[in-house]
């Protein structure tokens, strides 16, 4: 089993703060042990590798709820749900960066032309951002 570590260690092992420990437990994406009479609740070491996991998943765009859902199928060893959900976000960052893209375009197109403007027109931008 491991190790047993405070909430402090586990948040020093995991590299986070203890109020996400804390978090994620509300969240039910980690168990909170017992604590024991006049003591402290001891975790498994093993649960800074899930710690781990959630960060990771979330800095790849997972929400919580889908890290959730991704802990259960973990569980469940179900890798073909996992890989729909996968792809589904995959899906959506491809769209998020297509939006990008296109924001970036019209962006630079109005900043080259305040460049190219004269002071005494009005502002391109905001012409731009001002129509109905």
């Amino acid at each position: 089993m491991g190790a047993k570590l405070t909430i402090g260690k586990l948040a020093e092992a995991a590299g986070v703060n203890i109020e996400t420990i804390r978090y994620y437990q509300r969240r039910g994406l980690l168990d909170e042990p017992p604590k024991p009479l006049r003591g402290h609740r001891r975790y498994a070491s093993e649960q800074a590798k899930r710690v781990r996991f959630i960060k990771r998943a979330q800095a790849l765009g997972f929400t919580l709820d889908e890290v959730g859902a991704l802990l259960t199928l973990d569980a469940a060893c179900a890798c073909t749900e996992t890989r729909g959900l996968a792809h589904r976000k995959l899906t959506l960052i491809e769209k998020k960066m297509a939006d990008l893209a296109a924001m970036h375009q019209v962006l630079s197109n109005l900043v080259k032309q305040c460049d190219t403007g004269s002071g005494d027109a009005p502002c391109p931008i905001i012409d731009v951002l001002a129509q109905e």
